[in-house]
């Protein structure tokens, strides 16, 4: 398969999360010898939001309050981990980013920089209404409040859809949309017959 990037996206609550690690899993076990670079950039910031400098207290401030982060903070979280960990002898899944067009244009160049070739993104795509069901399901913490639910929907279609269509649009990228609204096992089936075409 040679050295492959993947980069999932979707609403909150679509199950991007689920299937990177399943991906993770899958290439684990049939494309032995290379490894993995897993990104989950939601954890790197929970991480991050617990330290006490001014940024992090900042940053803290505007995830109580349910808003988005700067692109600034999201594009370094990812940007240290890359240059930390990139050897480029790895598969790279990334999960939880990009959350805007400019932070897909900037994740673009890193790609380019590490000489990538063409990434797929695999989008996980559902309805409002069903996404809205599995965020008021799934019992987190930020997803308590019914505005906080919509304000998480909101904000996928303001800000993350132009990425999306970005990267629908981009001849360098191999954009796969998937139907979310299937279980677990049919979407990951869905992901791994597309990436086997």
């Amino acid at each position: 398969m040679g050295h492959k990037t993947f980069i999932f996206i979707g609403t909150s609550g679509c199950g991007k999360g689920t299937q990177a690690k399943l991906l993770r899993a899958y290439l684990e076990k049939n494309d032995h010898g290379i490894e993995i670079f897993y990104l989950q950039t939601g954890s790197h910031f929970r991480e991050f939001i617990k330290g006490d400098t001014y940024t992090q207290k900042l940053a803290n401030e505007i995830m109580e309050d349910g808003e988005r982060e700067p692109d600034f903070l999201a594009v370094w979280i990812w940007s240290e981990a890359f240059i930390k960990n990139i050897e480029n002898k790895e598969h790279f899944i990334i999960d939880g980013t990009p959350r805007s067009l400019n932070e897909a244009v900037v994740l673009d160049t890193a790609i380019r920089f590490y000489k990538r070739g063409k990434p797929y993104v695999v989008f996980i795509n559902t309805s409002r209404e069903w996404a809205r069901e599995r965020l008021r399901g799934r019992g987190r913490a930020d997803d308590k409040e019914e505005s906080d639910v919509e304000n998480r929907l909101n904000f996928f279609e303001t800000d993350v859809m132009p990425a999306v269509e970005y990267y629908r649009q981009n001849p360098d990228y191999i954009f796969l949309e998937i139907n979310g609204e299937q279980s677990i096992e049919d979407v990951h089936h869905d992901i791994a017959a597309k990436l086997s075409e």
